[in-house]
């Protein structure tokens, strides 16, 4: 099983060889390409070659690009993940709306629920008990947006009165960051499952290629939050970066088992679509873990 996070912060090339992916600068390096779970290239200055993104995508390693700024900024998404995708695409075209709309009531649910066990453990009672109320509000499809409000209530409890989400500032940076580790990670899953990112349960924008990646990685926000309000960066650079990368590699429970954060995100995924095909919201299962 593959479990290696692998950064590349400065200029090289890549390329591949006896199943092994090479990295040659000053010094070459060689690591064992089945290792291999996520490769995150930092550098604007570094070459791959072809050979080497044909393998990256056979063993499905996920690959995220950088900017100059060194934040996230694209990554490496097959045309297909599965042998019976094009099944699977008509399976996802025709999930009836109401099953669509169960399936997002119920990541809501868990979403405002875990936000509220964070603030629970950081003993801002008043607000959690707030969030516990919004969840016993929620409407189904969330048409009253209880998600919307219980987000500004959270965040203020956890950043203060004058945080906003727009507001430049180290906490938004490390948010922003550990959430596109997330994203990227169920698109990853989604891909590789043979579904299309672009067709989403809930978000629906015609500029989103990554619809239903940003709809399934909801449930997970609050863990990113948790790293963030624990870490109280100062600022928000390369060391910064590299230290909020290990969440990936984190300790997490499901289905009472142990497993890393990103295979809790495959298993939470195949969930998902097993709840989405069968039109059975109980066959939905949520990653545990404690604040």
């Amino acid at each position: 099983m593959s479990w290696r996070t692998v950064v590349i912060a400065s200029g090289c090339k890549l390329d591949y060889k006896l199943g092994c992916l090479v990295v040659r600068a000053e010094e070459t390096r060689k690591v064992f390409l089945d290792e291999v779970a996520v490769l995150l290239i930092e550098s604007t200055a570094v070459s791959l070659t072809e050979y080497l993104i044909a393998e990256l995508i056979r063993r499905k390693v996920r690959v995220i690009f950088c900017d100059e700024k060194r934040d996230p900024v694209a990554e490496l998404v097959p045309y297909s993940g599965s042998h019976d995708s094009a099944r699977k695409i008509k399976m996802q075209i025709g999930w009836p709306k109401d099953v669509k709309d169960a399936v997002w009531t119920e990541l809501v649910s868990e979403k405002i629920g875990k936000q509220a066990a964070l603030l629970e453990s950081l003993q801002r009672e008043r607000e959690s008990k707030l969030l516990r109320q919004y969840i016993g509000q929620l409407e189904f499809g969330d048409a009253s947006n209880r998600e919307g409000h219980a987000a500004k209530v959270y965040f203020n409890a956890l950043f203060g009165m004058e945080f906003t989400r727009s507001r430049e500032c180290p906490a938004n940076a490390a948010l922003n960051y550990g959430y596109s580790l997330i994203l990227s990670a169920c698109n990853r899953e989604i891909s590789s499952n043979g579904y299309l990112n672009q067709l989403g349960i809930h978000h629906d924008n015609m500029f989103n290629a990554f619809n239903l990646g940003c709809d399934l990685m909801e449930p997970f926000r609050p863990y990113v939050d948790s790293v963030v309000v624990s870490r109280n960066y100062g600022s928000f650079g390369v060391s910064e970066k590299h230290d909020l990368i290990g969440i990936l590699n984190e300790e997490i429970i499901f289905e009472n088992t142990k497993q890393t954060l990103l295979n809790g995100i495959k298993l939470y995924i195949r969930s998902v679509f097993s709840a989405l095909n069968d039109e059975d919201v109980s066959a939905l299962r949520f990653c545990g873990y404690e604040f």
